[in-house]
């Protein structure tokens, strides 16, 4: 990974890589309140799940925020240790919420915001992993690239719950369980991640 050496050129990208995490984590802060009310209103798992997860997803950016501002102490530690227990606690309720759905056969309300909303996300967050990688291996810092990774894995997320909601629109009403279990699955990774340590550690701009 190759740092830029200029100081002032520095002092900019550490500056972009500030905007663009509080960037993530103003558009994070928006699709959990989106996702939740509108995964209520629908009684839709997939997008209620989503919507927890992008909850939790903003506490993560707020500690690799933590870590490129240059901090690296125990508290960062043990912040990166609950939120990886949050992500593996939401996985669990997930897991048993959707499996209850497909053994009854739960069927969700269509839900053009969650469609609107999932599709905006995987339009916005390839844009925001691609800038913060480029800003990360400029700057040398493997903390905004470890960031840039979470924010693609919102993506896959996003097209997983999209396609959920659709097809569970047209009335294959497993499809919004199931895509419920993906988000649990991702949430999970997140959340052995984070409890390793891999939020921001090593080394930051």
């Amino acid at each position: 990974m190759t740092a830029v050496v200029d100081p002032d050129a520095r002092t900019r990208l550490r500056r972009r890589a500030r905007l663009l995490v509080w960037a993530t984590i103003g558009w994070n802060t928006v699709e959990a309140v989106v996702a939740l009310t509108a995964g209520s209103i629908a009684g839709s798992a997939a997008l209620f799940s989503f919507g927890l997860d992008s909850t939790v997803e903003v506490s993560a950016a707020l500690v690799a925020l933590w870590y490129l501002r240059g901090v690296d102490d125990a508290r960062g530690a043990q912040a990166g240790r609950l939120i990886g227990a949050s992500f593996v606690a939401l996985a669990a309720w997930v897991t048993f919420d959707a499996v209850g759905d497909l053994v009854a056969g739960a069927e969700s309300d269509r839900s053009v915001v969650g469609i609107v909303m999932t599709a905006l996300s995987l339009a916005v967050m390839p844009i925001l992993a691609r800038a913060k990688r480029r800003t990360g291996q400029a700057l040398g810092s493997k903390a905004l690239v470890s960031e840039s990774n979470q924010t693609s894995v919102c993506a896959y997320l996003s097209a997983a719950v999209l396609v959920g909601l659709v097809l569970s629109g047209l009335g294959w009403s497993w499809a919004d369980p199931v895509a419920a279990l993906v988000v649990a699955a991702i949430a999970a990774r997140e959340g052995v991640e984070a409890w390793r340590g891999e939020l921001g550690a090593d080394g930051c701009c």
